[in-house]
């Protein structure tokens, strides 16, 4: 988001929420942005690796996947 966006929902917040409803606000989006950067910055643990190839192997044994064609064609209709 631009620079320019955000300085408007700044002033559209200013213009309309109470000094109570800011700090609620403020508070929720500080606690929300905390959260994101511990799970974007936490590296996984190997038995979390584990867990994940064993869970993602099992599925391929049990027919659970998408070949080329199938991952195309859905990106197509995604697309279009």
């Amino acid at each position: 988001m631009s620079t320019a966006a955000l300085t408007s929902l700044l002033d559209y917040l200013y213009g309309t929420l109470s000094p109570k409803n800011m700090r609620w606000v403020g508070e929720h989006l500080i606690e929300y942005a905390k959260k994101e950067e511990n799970e974007q910055l936490r590296p996984y643990t190997m038995q979390e690796i584990d867990e994940m190839l064993d869970e993602a192997e099992a599925a391929f044994e049990a027919g659970e996947y998408l070949t080329n064609d199938e991952v195309f064609h859905h990106k197509e209709k995604v697309t279009v």
